[in-house]
């Protein structure tokens, strides 16, 4: 361990957040008797969380820059015969990483909210509830131990319910919180039985531990089955990072979490709660190494996320649904990485994808609140030449997300198709396939989305929805809808401006150390003999300008150009012809607007059953079995014996004594004539 990571510098990170949410949740609200008014309320938290993002950076740089490490059990909670329950932090270079890209992203998040959230009147609530994320995210990417890793993986998922739910007089937020809350189960489910079989098989929690007996768990088969233990291990971890990380069909939650305020879009669906299952498989590439079935099975169903999640941002007509579906889409892509043996890839991606998701993610609201509530694309038009700044960092955000050459998109994106093209496993075919034409498809509704807003006829006052009064929407806020757009205070635009940087050039400053250095190394674990993606990446790159001047001869380029030209002609030159496609193609159009039916199957295929299976379990299992069979019927059975029994108790001395003379003398007859009448039958 390196003397300049302290324990106690480093238990502040995830304890400022914490801090400020106690005392803003505490006393900010009628809970403590609203003893703080909102200004001291977001001063806290924000002060929290610049607290954690300075001592992160600090920590970044003695990471990367000192090679300083940490690892090390700060409390042992229990310890349950030889497992040990501990809580502890592993800092190391990707700890380090995850720790300043959360603590940057949710410190512009806080101060967006001062602008978003001014006419709330659950002002400091919100802010109690996005600091309180901010801890339980830190504690989840610091932690060295799968029982603290489990703490923060549930804690994240609570708080994302009740932000979720934030409106909670909201039926349709209700109803999403609750649906996020569900399917999360179903995923974290997979995931205990991860860390149970860990935990039967290794006898500990600790990662450390844990790894060194990797190869012993590659050589075990499953009981009872033909399978590897590590395969089933893997699938169990990979099962909980499908619902954290909204992969194909455990995703449909996140585009329903649209119900909440804007800025927690950009807090758990852009940096941190979704890259949560990416950053748990990169930590566990030790064990996923081992098992060519299980990154198989991440290559699929990251490749049908990539994809078919991006087929349905086109229908979005809602300005934060088009930004959510994206989202989906690249999740898809870094779980193709990780699925592909390029963990560091799948990192870079979530780093870079942090920035240029948080910004597009508060630029749509930022538009919102510039159109006065608005979030349909189809009503507004011409945006740009009343919100400058948000339009300039909206377009520099889509040419991120659709990997332009120099932006910090291009180098992840790009990453991730050639490591798919150089693996050898069976499934990387479609892999490649799938993430080849998520870029056309990316491209397609992004800028579908930043023409329909920013260019083009004025359509905001041709809303049907408008009324030309002012009033309050369903989330409180006072508009006025004839007004024309106006641009966002500079508690809104300064977070756009300062997000916007690093989607410039964080790619470009990092891709070599993050990649092609040692950054990750003694961190991230690839057989280079059975997995070559990335050594084979390693061999063609050049440095970074290389890697940008050959990306403009590459299909990925080409296919990004046409699907911005595409975007251009079909809403901007000839806009009649979407109409046109949507009556030709209006069977694609159903599925897709009923995304692809899979909620109609949860609804009433999977959620019928269960309450069958449940309605079935309690007539036929408690009431029937149970209660009837075994309660009822013992109690029946005894009385029913007790009833004859009782008629022989009667209480007469010479019943008794007529009862033992007739009991003798069936035995001596027994005795006396019993073997005679055993010889005579035989």
């Amino acid at each position: 361990m390196s003397q300049t990571l302290s324990a106690s510098t480093l238990l502040a990170v995830p304890l400022a957040p914490l801090a400020g949410a106690l005392l803003a949740g505490i006393f900010g609200t009628t809970f403590g008797g609203n003893w703080i008014g909102r200004r001291l309320s977001h001063t806290l938290t924000i002060l929290g969380v610049l607290v954690a993002f300075v001592l992160s950076a600090m920590t970044l740089k003695s990471v990367a820059l000192d090679g300083a490490r940490f690892n090390e059990t700060l409390y042992t909670w229990m310890v349950v015969g030889g497992l040990k329950m501990e809580v502890g932090f592993l800092i190391d270079s990707l700890t380090a990483m995850m720790m300043v890209v959360v603590t940057f992203v949710s410190l512009m998040v806080h101060i967006y909210t001062i602008g978003y959230m001014e006419e709330d009147d659950g002002y400091n609530r919100f802010f109690a509830y996005i600091s309180l994320f901010t801890f339980s995210m830190l504690m989840l990417v610091m932690s060295n131990n799968l029982l603290q890793l489990f703490f923060g993986w549930e804690a994240v998922g609570l708080v994302s319910y009740l932000l979720i739910g934030f409106w909670f007089n909201k039926p349709t937020a209700i109803f999403a919180n609750m649906k996020a809350f569900l399917v999360n189960r179903v995923g974290d489910f997979g995931f205990i039985l991860g860390i149970g079989l860990i935990a039967a098989y290794t006898g500990t929690l600790n990662y450390s531990e844990i790894f060194a007996k990797a190869g012993e768990l590659g050589g075990l088969p499953f009981p009872g089955t033909d399978w590897m233990l590590i395969t089933v291990i893997c699938i169990c971890l990979f099962i909980g990072a499908m619902g954290k990380s909204a992969q194909f069909p455990l995703h449909v939650w996140l585009p329903d979490s649209m119900e909440g305020p804007t800025p927690i879009s950009a807090l758990i669906h852009a940096a941190t709660m979704v890259t949560a299952g990416i950053f748990m498989v990169s930590r566990m590439s030790p064990l996923f190494e081992l098992s060519d079935t299980a990154l198989n099975f991440i290559l699929i169903i990251g490749s049908i996320t990539a994809l078919f999640m991006g087929f349905l941002g086109i229908i979005q007509n809602d300005i934060k649904r088009v930004v959510a579906y994206s989202t989906l889409s690249q999740l898809g892509y870094m779980t193709v990485a990780l699925g592909a043996s390029a963990y560091s890839v799948a990192v870079f991606h979530l780093m870079t994808h942090a920035f240029f998701k948080a910004l597009l993610f508060l630029g749509a609201g930022s538009v919102i609140m510039g159109m006065h509530h608005n979030q349909d694309i189809r009503w507004m038009g011409g945006v740009r030449k009343y919100m400058p700044i948000t339009w300039i960092t909206s377009l520099l955000g889509s040419l991120a997300l659709i990997g332009t050459p120099l932006f910090a998109g291009f180098y992840s994106k790009d990453s991730i198709i050639e490591a798919v093209h150089f693996s050898h496993l069976p499934a990387a075919g479609f892999a490649h396939f799938a993430v080849l034409a998520g870029v056309f498809i990316t491209a397609f509704y992004s800028f579908r989305m930043y023409f329909l807003v920013f260019h083009g006829k004025e359509r905001f006052d041709q809303n049907p929805d408008a009324h030309h009064d002012a009033h309050h929407d369903d989330h409180g806020h006072g508009h006025d809808d004839h007004h024309e757009p106006h641009e966002s205070p500079w508690v809104v635009t300064v977070p756009l401006v300062l997000l916007a940087i690093p989607s410039v050039v964080v790619g470009f400053m990092f891709i070599q150390p993050m990649l092609f250095g040692d950054f990750f190394k003694g961190v991230i674990f690839v057989d280079a003999v059975k997995h070559p993606a990335m050594a084979k990446l390693a061999e063609i790159f050049h440095g970074p300008v290389a890697m940008a001047l050959h990306g403009l001869q590459t299909a990925p380029f080409w296919l990004a150009a046409a699907g911005v030209a595409l975007s251009y002609y079909m809403y901007m030159v000839n806009p009649a012809l979407p109409a046109a496609i949507k009556r030709t193609c209006m069977p694609i159009y159903t599925l897709f607007e009923n995304k692809y039916y899979l909620d109609w199957i949860n609804e009433n295929i999977l959620a019928r059953g269960a309450r069958a299976l449940g309605v079935g379990l309690w007539k036929v299992g408690d009431q029937a079995i149970i209660d009837g069979a075994l309660v009822n019927g013992s109690w029946k059975a005894v009385r029913g014996v007790s009833g004859i029994v009782r008629w022989m108790q009667s209480g007469f001395i010479f019943h008794y004594a007529l009862v033992m003379i007739l009991g003798v003398f069936a035995l001596m007859t027994w005795f006396v004539w019993g073997d005679a009448l055993l010889q005579l039958i035989k």
